[in-house]
């Protein structure tokens, strides 16, 4: 049976928002927003090893957020922006919902001070 107005979510999508629930992958990437870096580099301002930071960066691979690079004898790792506007192209369909709900909450607001000032001059 199909669900109406279901539509199942894209499989890249899925490894994006996976790969950004995590906010040790949210800072890494915020790391490579100013630049590649090596897995030391990245790793230096966490707590973990460097095989941990590395499942990090593969997980971030997969969904096709960062690429490696070999370069001698490291790896420099780079983000790529282009599936995260997927997700934010994703996510801009429910503005509409957003903005329509805060309309509507502004609407109340301004019916609950308006009552409240009714009752106040009572």
């Amino acid at each position: 049976m199909e669900q109406i107005g279901y539509r199942p979510s894209p499989g890249p999508l899925d490894a994006v928002f996976a790969a950004l629930a995590d906010p040790t992958r949210r800072a890494i990437l915020s790391r490579l927003a100013t630049g590649e870096a090596s897995v030391n580099e990245i790793a230096a301002p966490f707590e973990m090893s460097q095989p941990a930071v590395s499942k990090h960066l593969k997980v971030l691979e997969r969904a096709g957020l960062i690429e490696r690079d070999v370069d001698r004898q490291r790896r420099p790792a780079r983000l790529k922006a282009e599936p995260m506007a997927a997700a934010v192209r994703w996510l801009e369909e429910f503005s509409q919902f957003w903005s329509s709900s805060f309309d509507q909450l502004d609407d109340l607001l301004e019916d609950l001070k308006k009552a409240g000032m009714k009752g106040a001059e009572e």
